[in-house]
């Protein structure tokens, strides 16, 4: 998978803490710019595809935060590890859309290896009491996604809807849950290629 907005904005948006977990890594994107923005994380970052935890492992090599990244090859369903204080995903999000020819794409895209509700599950065992999750997804998505988190002990923390044009509706949203409630949800928007846009991601384009 290549790098697209949605990691991009993941990884300058979401919050982090000493132990990162990064669910779905492909590519290692978001581990290594959470592991920038958080010089004393340790993040570890799983992935199901032993081709994307190759390929992840080379881009991390060759990055000044190797020593404080580990990637595991491994499906969330069976990863076990003492809890971490922030996780952030890049989720599959498909449900009954048109599969990819490409089996790995259609594995990354769509939600058959891990449902959200599967997601959340997981998710709460991993983190600490007072840990925030944060993920990217579709705007036709977050009414199932806020469901799940409800269903599952997750509170609304942060919001922030993202557009490709100013006056219209937003495409995607960045999404932060815990499992306090806070007295108020953050929320917020930005627009893709925007002045605030450019000086988010301003640490990570070239």
């Amino acid at each position: 998978m290549k790098v697209g907005t949605d990691g991009t904005l993941l990884g300058a948006w979401a919050q982090g803490g000493k132990r990162i977990l990064d669910i779905g890594t492909g590519t290692g994107l978001i581990a290594l710019m959470m592991a920038q923005r958080y010089p004393e994380a340790r993040v570890t970052a799983i992935d199901i595809d032993r081709d994307a935890c190759e390929q992840a492992l080379e881009n991390i090599r060759k990055s000044p935060f190797s020593e404080r990244i580990k990637i595991v090859n491994a499906p969330l369903q069976q990863f076990c590890q003492a809890p971490f204080d922030a996780i952030v995903s890049n989720p599959p999000f498909f449900t009954n859309a048109l599969r990819n020819p490409d089996e790995k794409r259609s594995t990354a895209r769509h939600t058959d290896t891990l449902p959200f509700k599967e997601l959340f599950r997981q998710t709460g065992c991993l983190l600490t009491a007072d840990g925030t999750f944060s993920a990217v997804i579709p705007f036709d998505c977050r009414e199932s996604f806020d469901l799940e988190a409800i269903l599952n002990g997750f509170f609304p923390w942060r919001v922030c809807a993202v557009k490709t044009v100013a006056h219209k509706p937003p495409r995607r949203y960045l999404l932060s849950y815990g499992l306090q409630p806070l007295p108020h949800v953050e929320t917020s928007e930005i627009v893709i290629r925007s002045g605030e846009y450019e000086k988010m991601l301003g640490d990570f384009y070239l």
